[in-house]
């Protein structure tokens, strides 16, 4: 698989796969894993050649970190890429106070404290590498300061002034002290992560779903800031959490929930251009991130071995550039999107 290396401020950088493997879905994510399926799913992802692995301590309150444990073990800690997040602590609860009822199935009883002080972002990385049984971790992400996640921007921006006066400095110091090699965000909207660049000296962003063959809308000052700046964007969730794997069958997924009437008409008309070029839309939506020079990896994540050996195949196809001309042409793509 191809690498991306990224070296923003001359400490050697990091050598991204161009496939990322994003680990939410082995936190039972929406359904119960087996250990052992989530061991052989993590095997097939190394056997496609990738080699940059995305974790969290909310991904099935710890037990994502904790299933990759056994996996890196018998691996050589220079041969992959890790990254975690930072934010939250996990503590026990009885059973009916756990965080993510109806979301992650089968996990310890953890319960969420958001905690974005300097002392908490020292906690949630010490008690990440207990549970992973690494000795580093190459990228921190202070995770989910979004709208989104706190319900308001009110709510947000308190939740990022609490990060800036206070947390941000715990990542400075991991980073300038060679602990980590980089940090950044991992963020659900492209204006948050917006915010952030624009008030730190953030390397990288993990930006969920807000640049895809759907939505570009980034274009308009995120991305370019980022390209003037020189940090790096790993694009979590390619297929807007479905639709754009699935085509826009009734009951496809976008943004977590059943699409809207307007994304399912949008979404069929650049099926039906990716047809007349004998495309799947499944492979413009991976390939088509990776165009953008900012770009360092795609993690479409997966909880089945299948799932992972698709994706990788994904890369492979040759996509001919009038696809996105048409595309430009018939209003269903930024005509500033950069397309070679």
């Amino acid at each position: 698989m191809k690498t991306r290396h990224f070296d923003r401020i001359g400490n050697g950088g990091i050598a991204f796969t161009e496939l990322g493997f994003g680990t939410a879905p082995l936190g039972n994510l929406y359904r119960a894993v087996s250990d052992e399926d989530a061991n052989a799913t993590l095997e097939a992802a190394w056997a496609t050649g990738c080699r940059y692995y995305d974790t969290a301590p909310l991904y099935g309150l710890g037990l994502s970190e904790t299933r990759l444990n056994p996996f890196l073990r018998s691996r050589k800690r220079d041969d992959y890429v890790l990254s975690s997040k930072v934010g939250r602590i996990m503590r026990a609860c009885p059973p009916e106070e756990r965080t993510g009822i109806g979301k992650f199935f089968d996990t310890p009883s953890r319960k969420e404290v958001y905690d974005y002080s300097y002392d908490g972002v020292m906690r949630s990385f010490e008690a990440s590498l207990e549970r992973l049984g690494v000795d580093r971790i190459d990228i921190l992400f202070v995770h989910d300061v979004d709208i989104f996640t706190h319900g308001s921007k009110e709510a947000s921006d308190q939740r990022i002034d609490e990060f800036m006066r206070s947390g941000y400095y715990g990542l400075l110091a991991l980073r300038d002290q060679g602990v980590i090699k980089a940090f950044g965000g991992g963020i659900n909207e492209w204006q948050v992560a917006q915010t952030l660049a624009e008030r730190g000296d953030f390397d990288l962003f993990l930006l969920a779903g807000r640049y895809t063959l759907l939505e570009q809308e980034a274009l308009t000052s995120f991305l370019p800031l980022c390209q003037k700046r020189g940090i790096g964007i790993v694009l979590g969730g390619p297929y807007n959490s479905g639709i754009l794997a699935t085509g826009p069958k009734p009951g496809a997924y976008y943004n977590y929930s059943e699409a809207p009437q307007d994304v399912l008409d949008r979404v069929t008309r650049i099926e039906a251009v990716c047809k007349r070029h004998d495309i799947r839309l499944i492979e413009a939506a991976l390939q088509f991130p990776l165009l953008h020079p900012s770009v360092v990896s795609v993690i479409p994540g997966g909880q089945r071995p299948e799932e992972v050996e698709s994706n990788r195949s994904l890369l492979d196809a040759k996509l001919p550039a009038a696809l996105w001309a048409d595309l430009k042409k018939e209003g269903l793509m930024r005509a500033d999107a950069p397309t070679v």
